[in-house]
């Protein structure tokens, strides 16, 4: 094989070759684009703007959109582009871009779901001293640690991944995918990713364990409550989040733990827009829009504007 390194495109995996399908994919991704997108920049303006909800509850929930928002930007515009164009290239630095902040975004947002188990447990589980834990410095620190997580771990993955070279430049994926990027290289050097990436999968799994212990404890804490609408009340905030991290992980399990074939699947692609795409879009709805506080806070939001509007015509 002729090393193509030097190539200034990759082409990406199209849905389909039929025109009408295109359109189809693309009107359908648009849709989900425009749900995440004004989702989560509505749980950043209602928490920035509300003080009753700078809590440290909140204050991850609005760093949880921020990511969010950062994960669908990175692919769905561009497998947008390629339906509508019907053009597959993506540039060779495009498509490190794309690595880079896919799992800046990906990582820092599962470190921050790690946090926000923690949280949930010292609420429910030590509540007199939730205030004197998570101190507003202290939850600076924890999303700090999270965000620089996400960088450090995104620059070891780009380097280690594009420091290989490349023997093709057909991706079969909708987005830039490590895995499948490694599979059209040509030199050992991938072996240094596919390390990484063994790291990186067993402190995922670690991260995981440590939320199933958590929930473990918050959930024998919450069955001694004496109340049961107390007890509803604890479980509201834990349920949704146990499932957006249960859905995250079995489906990246799946995409990834199977064994490694030579073309892309159907199923592969689907369980890729899920795990990818599919919590960004969902996590405004999952977290925020079943709160109380976050609808009374946008019913306040969208009445003070119509209001103003309403006096300036």
């Amino acid at each position: 094989m002729h090393n193509l390194t030097s190539m200034p495109a990759f082409l990406l995996l199209g849905f389909s070759d039929i025109r009408e399908l295109q359109i189809l994919h693309f009107f359908m991704f648009l849709a989900l684009y425009l749900m995440a997108i004004i989702g989560n920049l509505l749980i950043v303006i209602v928490i920035v703007l509300d003080h009753h909800l700078h809590t440290p509850m909140y204050f991850f929930l609005m760093n949880l959109a921020i990511m969010d928002l950062g994960t669908v930007s990175v692919m769905v515009p561009k497998s947008m582009a390629i339906s509508l164009y019907n053009n597959r290239l993506i540039s060779y630095f495009g498509c490190v871009a794309q690595v880079f902040f896919l799992h800046l975004f990906g990582i820092s947002d599962f470190a921050l779901l790690t946090i926000m188990a923690h949280d949930r447990y010292v609420a429910i589980c030590r509540p007199l001293q939730y205030e004197t834990i998570m101190h507003k410095g202290a939850c600076i620190r924890m999303v700090a640690i999270g965000w620089i997580t996400g960088f450090l771990a995104a620059m070891l993955h780009t380097g280690s991944t594009f420091g290989n070279t490349f023997c093709a430049n057909s991706v079969n994926q909708f987005f830039c995918e490590i895995s499948k990027l490694l599979k059209i290289s040509c030199s050992d050097f991938y072996l240094v990713e596919v390390r990484v990436l063994v790291i990186a999968f067993i402190i995922s799994v670690g991260c995981f364990i440590f939320i199933i212990i958590t929930y473990m404890q918050i959930f024998s804490t919450v069955l001694r409550i004496p109340s049961v609408d107390g007890q509803k009340k604890a479980l509201s905030t834990c349920i949704p989040h146990l499932t957006v991290v249960s859905l995250l992980m079995f489906t990246g399990a799946f995409a990834y733990a199977r064994p490694p074939t030579d073309s892309s699947s159907d199923l592969d692609i689907v369980f890729a827009v899920i795990y990818t795409i599919i919590p960004p879009t969902l996590n405004p709805f999952i977290y925020s829009m079943r709160n109380k506080e976050i609808k009374t806070a946008l019913w306040k939001l969208f009445y003070k504007n119509s209001v103003v509007y309403c006096s300036i015509c």
